[in-house]
């Protein structure tokens, strides 16, 4: 591949590593905000927003990083959510390292949520995860850890699809099944 293709190659992935990112950085719904806020918050819903800010970012990192189609996709959306965190209107400047800490915080115990095989079901360690940075109860499995689970459920299903939509689905001859893409 040539200088100019690869650099347009490139160019075209970080357009795509943009919109994903885009998808990632919508703000959590206020109804969420409120109910994260009642229960685990103790009414601060500044807090609470920024857990679901988080949540919902860090899912997505994830998402890159499990589901996509090319390797260097989940080292593109990283960059471009790192850039996005240092110009987020949010984010106070002096407060941008913390953020940032806070992010990969967040971001390593939902990925360690997500892997785990062993004890609760996946959606109630998320969701215990959630309240565990929310600074609510997260030893019982209740309806508000169940409730939270479900939401980043849905917020990784979002980001499956802002994934597919930004960077597009394999597809596969319908003769072809896809262990014999494989080469060996």
């Amino acid at each position: 591949m040539g200088l100019f293709a690869r650099w347009r190659a490139e160019r075209e992935q970080q357009r795509k590593a943009a919109l994903f990112v885009d998808a990632l950085f919508v703000e959590p719904d206020p109804a969420d905000v409120q109910w994260l806020a009642d229960s685990a918050t103790r009414g601060d819903t500044d807090h609470a927003q920024w857990e679901l800010r988080y949540a919902r970012r860090a899912l997505g990192l994830i998402a890159a990083q499990r589901d996509a189609l090319d390797d260097r996709t989940a080292s593109i959306v990283a960059r471009v959510i790192s850039g996005a965190l240092t110009r987020d209107q949010n984010i106070a400047s002096e407060m941008a390292e913390t953020a940032e800490r806070q992010f990969n915080a967040r971001l390593s115990a939902y990925r360690d949520g997500l892997a785990a095989k062993a004890g609760a079901p996946t959606h109630i360690r998320m969701g215990q995860t959630l309240f565990a940075f929310a600074g609510g109860s997260f030893k019982k499995q209740d309806a508000n850890i169940v409730r939270a689970g479900e939401l980043l459920g849905s917020y990784l299903a979002e980001a499956n699809e802002a994934l597919r939509a930004s960077f597009g689905t394999a597809v596969l001859p319908e003769n072809v099944a896809p262990s014999e893409t494989v080469k060996r």
